[in-house]
């Protein structure tokens, strides 16, 4: 799945779509004390009221906001599980019972209830619906009036929100003319930040993949491993943070602690170049051959393939691994690296960072930056100094 792909789908979650169709709505909330289901409701969605729609069409729409790899997981279906899910999803992908649906959802909270107790009381929320997508490009020259053939796309998505119990405040009655202690108990779904939920299926080149899901945390990379493996049925997915250690790792077996911030800058530059010229296509990836390639280019002495194959074995367990590109740097048009130390910390782009380096000045380490104009510190110009 594609992050083009995941932006189409995301924005399709809006009220009156004539690309979106949202059949039904299930809510289940599940008590913190009991940890049972203490309420369910299943609704047709048009009969939700229109304010209670746009909520859950936000809700979604945040679902489903974040970066591959760091939010957002492709996830493969574990080939031997017991219950699996991925037939209870597909069995409620399929069947066009609202109440067959409704069941095989709660059967699949009872999975989520197994081993896992939630610290607040939870809401589960599930639909059921179908997007369209045109398969090819639209002639605006042509006379045909109607609409581009289109891929019908059914789906499932699940949403886990926790809840929160409102603040204690003070009120002043208008009408009575007295302030008076606001003692609502009703407990506040937090709609705006859901805490973890998934997609199904996944979506590759218009094709609905019944064998993959895409899962979705709130927090970036930190995916909750029980779900996937236990509840979905899944197999554990790398995250990016991850495979950026990865890398650091093998640079630092391969070329040593210490890199200057211009071979640094390189290594970065070879990278992104990787990564616009497969812009379009399945998101590129770096196994040994490619890094040992990255790194030569870049300047690192004393590189062999078999330097960094071994380099990948020891740090990966998997000589034959191959990283995704866009997991090990930051991008340059929206992320900086950041320069940490005890009297500063300075953020810079990656392709910017030729320009830094570390000198020794009187016995003590400096770090000095190359700049083409004034520097200015609270509207002062710093004077140039001749070292």
């Amino acid at each position: 799945m594609m992050k083009k792909e995941v932006a189409h789908i995301r924005k399709q979650f809006k009220l009156d779509h004539d690309l979106m169709n949202i059949f039904d709505i299930l809510n289940v909330y599940i008590m913190k004390d009991s940890n049972e289901i203490y309420h369910w409701e299943r609704l047709p969605f048009g009969l939700v009221d229109r304010e209670k729609q746009e909520l859950h069409m936000g809700n979604f729409k945040k679902l489903l906001t974040g970066e591959l790899d760091q939010k957002l997981f492709e996830l493969k279906f574990q080939e031997e599980a017991e219950d699996p899910t991925r037939v209870l999803l597909h069995q409620g992908l399929v069947t066009g019972d609202p109440d067959e649906w409704q069941d095989l959802m709660l059967h699949l909270v009872d999975k989520m209830l197994a081993d896992t107790r939630y610290e607040k009381d939870t809401v589960i929320t599930f639909v059921r619906g179908q997007y369209y997508r045109p398969t090819k490009a639209r002639n605006e020259e042509a006379e045909e009036t109607g609409k581009d053939e289109m891929f019908a796309h059914p789906f499932i998505l699940c949403s886990v929100n926790s809840t929160e119990q409102q603040r204690k405040t003070l009120l002043f009655d208008y009408v009575e003319r007295e302030f008076k202690y606001n003692v609502m108990v009703d407990p506040i779904i937090k709609l705006s930040s859901p805490e973890q939920g998934f997609f199904y299926p996944s979506v590759t080149d218009n094709s609905s993949d019944v064998n993959r899901i895409l899962y979705c945390t709130g927090r970036a990379n930190d995916p909750d491993l029980h779900f996937i493996e236990q509840v979905l049925n899944a197999e554990k997915s790398i995250t990016a943070q991850e495979e950026r250690v990865y890398f650091e790792d093998i640079v630092k077996e391969v070329a040593g602690e210490e890199l200057d911030a211009a071979t640094l800058s390189n290594v970065y530059e070879e990278i992104y170049q990787v990564i616009e010229t497969h812009e379009e296509e399945e998101p590129p990836t770096l196994d040994y051959k490619d890094v040992e390639r990255v790194l030569s280019v870049s300047g690192v002495e004393n590189v062999t393939p078999e330097k960094v194959e071994r380099a990948f074995q020891n740090i990966i367990d998997d000589k034959y691994y191959e990283m995704k590109a866009s997991s090990v740097m930051p991008k340059f048009t929206s992320k900086s690296i950041k320069i940490d130390t005890k009297v500063a910390t300075i953020s810079i782009s990656p392709q910017d960072l030729k320009y830094v380096k570390q000198v020794n000045f009187q016995g003590r380490r400096c770090l000095m930056i190359e700049v083409d104009e004034d520097v200015m510190v609270e509207g002062f110009t710093l004077t140039t100094e001749t070292l």
